[in-house]
């Protein structure tokens, strides 16, 4: 079993639906590993600068603060109501909301953030915010959103992991172990391999691309990647997937009957001064279930 966490969870809040669901997928995991879970409010005084008549700048920031107050109580209220046991603090911040949680998230083991649900003819775009945060937290970042019709989002099933072989996905492979023993459930390792590139400069040799042997050899990393954490977590049942195709489209399939996804924030093609890779955003995007976005060392001194 993984240790107790040393600092706490925080989440943001704004007022929305999607921000209080977040908060109480957050108290839940602040209760799982028996943490503390943090409330931040963010008001951008910026945003107050051009010149109002009435009500005057010192009326309009004393209203916008009382209204942060108010949200920040009613989502502890929500907190409660989910892990009663869980302590809970409440942080409002004049300042840039992705400032303001970029800050909170150095002291934290994760930060969660709510976004709307999926449309019926499309998906919703991840904001900028989460896509900011999601690159550059100091922290683990989760993002919620309503699984069906605005429910709360799953509880059961495994916690799927993607695994590519770099850094990035030894993070994730990390946290996602830990997820799965503080939930006791099983995980899913999978390794997406894709011989596109390969079978057009076959096929314009004429060579014969033997994808038996790729198969293996993939087959050999994902084992590689996993020996040292199935002895750390022998508490955790591991099933194993390497498959052929887009990663981002593996994994969102397992996503539809998991309660978490996990991923690196960098993949296997992840360029130097991209801190988000394509397939780390496009799970965000579309997955159903949450998704948290593991931090590399490296990622998180920048």
């Amino acid at each position: 079993m993984p240790e107790h966490s040393e600092h706490g969870v925080v989440v943001g809040v704004d007022g929305s639906e999607a921000a209080l669901r977040a908060v109480r997928w957050a108290a839940k995991q602040a209760h799982r590993r028996h943490a503390e879970l943090t409330l931040v409010h963010a008001i951008d005084d910026e945003a107050l600068s051009h010149p109002r008549p009435i009500p005057t700048r010192e009326n309009l920031t004393e209203m916008i603060r009382q209204r942060g107050h108010r949200l920040l109580r009613k989502a502890r209220d929500a907190a409660k109501e989910v892990a009663p046991d869980v302590p809970v603090s409440s942080v409002l911040l004049h300042e840039r909301p992705v400032m303001a949680l970029k800050t909170a998230s150095e002291n934290a083991d994760l930060l969660v953030l709510g976004t709307e649900g999926l449309r019926p003819l499309g998906r919703v775009l991840v904001g900028s915010v989460s896509i900011a945060l999601a690159a550059r937290a100091a922290c683990p970042v989760a993002l919620v959103r309503p699984h069906v019709a605005d429910e709360m989002p799953p509880e059961t099933g495994p916690v799927v992991v993607g695994v590519d072989g770099t850094r990035a996905s030894e993070a994730a492979l990390a946290l996602a172990f830990e997820e799965a023993s503080w939930r006791r459930t099983g995980l899913i390792a999978l390794h997406c391999w894709d011989d596109a590139f390969l079978s057009a400069v076959f096929e314009e040799t004429r060579w014969t691309l033997d994808r038996s042997d790729i198969e293996e050899r993939e087959q050999e990393v994902l084992a590689e990647r996993l020996a040292g954490w199935q002895e750390k977590y022998p508490d955790v049942r591991v099933e194993r997937e390497v498959v052929r195709g887009r990663p981002a489209d593996e994994l969102l399939k397992h996503a539809d009957r998991a309660q978490l996804l996990v991923v690196g924030s960098r993949g296997r093609g992840g360029v130097a001064g991209m801190l988000l890779g394509s397939t780390s955003q496009a799970v965000m995007s579309y997955a159903l279930c949450p998704v948290i976005v593991a931090r590399e060392a490296g990622d998180r001194d920048r």
